[in-house]
């Protein structure tokens, strides 16, 4: 191995080595996630949810029953200032009457609907703290394809979109790191051929499976 070739191993090694421990929380925080969303338990039912109900009196912004998208989720955001509350904004749902409506706000471990009296300028706020474990289906979830015009209205809701979005280039490193420290291991070779071709065959049987 020349001197090239051995200074772009020891770098793919390191780099391998601690930005896979970098990655790890964020990978156990999926897994975890990903077992309560592929199975039937599901912490949101639990009898540990504590739920609250409060009130109070509110300016409402004009215009906030016409908006729509984006709009109307920056006006309802000065609601939520008025009431020191913050979180992102999940949907706003209209009354049939058109004088309510009820903005659903979310964040990890927490569940708050606001219902807005438009008439009165009054508000009444349920909140439901959900527990460590409801956050983590929430944060796997977020911020998710739904409700595209008003999605990522909340600072910290973008940031972890863009945390995300960085986790999943830095394992595709990982992987590609982890095949080619493999490859250059002579004696590791063939049973790393075994374990990759075990690794295709049974995703390729899979995805044949399902699409047959």
């Amino acid at each position: 191995m020349n001197i090239f070739s051995k200074n772009v191993y020891v770098w793919t090694r390191d780099l391998h080595l601690y930005l896979g421990l970098f990655l790890s929380p964020f990978v156990l925080l999926f897994a975890i996630s990903t077992l309560f969303l592929n199975h039937t338990w599901n912490p949101r039912d639990g009898d540990s949810e504590t739920v609250s109900t409060t009130s109070a009196h509110i300016a409402v912004p004009d215009g906030l029953a016409r908006a729509r998208g984006m709009e109307q989720a920056k006006l309802a955001r000065q609601i939520l200032n008025q009431l020191r509350l913050s979180g992102e904004i999940e949907r706003i749902i209209p009354s049939p009457e058109k004088n309510h409506l009820t903005v659903a706000l979310v964040k990890p471990g927490q569940r708050l609907a606001i219902n807005v009296n438009l008439e009165n300028q009054q508000v009444t706020i349920e909140q439901r703290n959900t527990g460590i474990w409801d956050s983590l289906i929430y944060l796997h979830e977020s911020p998710g394809p739904h409700l595209q015009a008003i999605r990522g209205n909340w600072f910290y809701t973008r940031l972890w979109r863009w945390m995300a979005d960085t986790v999943v280039c830095l394992l595709l490193f990982l992987s590609v790191s982890g095949v080619y420290l493999w490859a250059v291991i002579k004696a590791e070779r063939r049973i790393g051929l075994v374990l990759l071709g075990a690794g295709a065959v049974s995703f390729f049987g899979i995805v044949w499976a399902l699409a047959g």
